[in-house]
C-alpha cells in the first residue's frame, strides 16, 4: 500500500481503462495486510505486453527484456523496483541489487551495469533455490545507481531516495579499492591456446602465470566458450 502512488502513474500514463484496488488482509507475515492492486484488462494491452517480453502464466524464469528498441535505464529500473533492494550494507557502504530466476534479465543487467560501471559480474543460479542473486556494492553501486534513478524518473520513492543516499557515502581511508577486473579478449584466448602453457602466455599477454592457467583450463573443458576464428 505505501507504493501505491507510482500504480497510479501507471494508471495515468497507460492509454487504457484500469483500475486501483485496495485489500487488507491476513497473511504469515501480518495480521492486517494492505496491499494495492492495478488491474489491466484491456486484450490490446495484455498482448502489446507480452509481444514485448513478458508472458502469460508463470512467467519468473521466462521474462525477457524487449527486442524492439527501449529505453533501457527505466526498463532495469523498473526490474530493480519491482525485484531488487537498494540500501547500505551493515558498514554503511550502498548496495545495489537484483533477485530474478530469469537468465535473460540477469544477463542482460550484468552486461550493462558492465557499460555503465565497468564492474564485471558472470551470472549464476544458487544452489538453494536455482535463483541468481546479482550484487553491486560501493562505487559501482554508486554509479549504477546514478544512472538508473535520474532526476525526475518514475521509480518506487524509498528506492529513488536510497539510490540519492549513496552521495553521501565516500571510500574510508583504511579501506583498499578493489582493483578492476581484466576480461579476457578473443584475441587474447586465440593466444592462449596457440601458446598452449601458462608461463608462456603469461609473459606474452602481461597476465599473471595463474590467470592464465585458469582461463586455459576453461578453455580447454567447455567453461567458456572457444574464441571464434580470426578473419583471414
Amino acid at each position: 500500500m505505501r507504493d501505491i502512488a507510482i500504480l497510479r502513474e501507471f494508471q495515468q500514463l497507460t492509454p487504457y481503462n484500469s483500475s486501483i484496488t485496495e485489500r487488507v488482509r491476513s497473511t504469515n507475515f501480518s495480521e492486517s495486510h494492505h496491499s494495492a492492486t492495478w488491474t489491466l484488462c484491456s486484450l490490446e494491452a495484455r498482448t502489446v505486453i507480452n509481444q514485448l517480453g513478458l508472458p502469460y502464466g508463470k512467467k519468473s524464469k521466462k521474462i525477457t527484456p524487449p527486442r524492439v528498441p527501449f529505453s533501457r535505464r527505466d526498463y532495469l529500473r523498473g526490474v530493480i523496483d519491482a525485484d531488487g533492494s537498494v540500501g547500505h550494507q551493515r558498514d554503511g557502504s550502498p548496495f545495489i541489487s537484483l533477485t530474478t530466476a530469469s537468465t535473460a534479465v540477469s544477463v542482460y543487467l550484468c552486461r550493462y551495469a558492465r557499460q555503465i560501471t565497468g564492474s564485471h559480474r558472470a551470472p549464476k543460479r544458487n544452489a538453494r533455490d536455482e535463483i541468481y542473486n546479482i550484487m553491486y556494492t560501493r562505487e559501482p553501486a554508486i554509479e549504477l545507481a546514478q544512472d538508473l534513478y535520474y532526476p525526475g524518473c518514475l521509480s518506487l520513492a524509498r528506492k529513488r531516495a536510497q539510490a540519492e543516499s549513496f552521495h553521501a557515502w565516500s571510500r574510508p581511508a583504511d579501506m583498499r579499492a578493489r582493483p578492476q577486473r581484466r576480461s579476457w579478449t578473443p584475441a587474447e584466448d586465440r593466444a592462449l591456446l596457440e601458446l598452449g602453457n601458462s608461463t608462456d602466455a603469461a609473459a606474452a599477454l602481461g597476465r599473471t602465470k595463474q590467470s592464465c592457467s585458469l582461463r586455459l583450463w576453461r578453455l580447454r573443458t567447455g567453461q567458456v566458450p572457444p574464441p571464434m576464428p580470426q578473419d583471414s
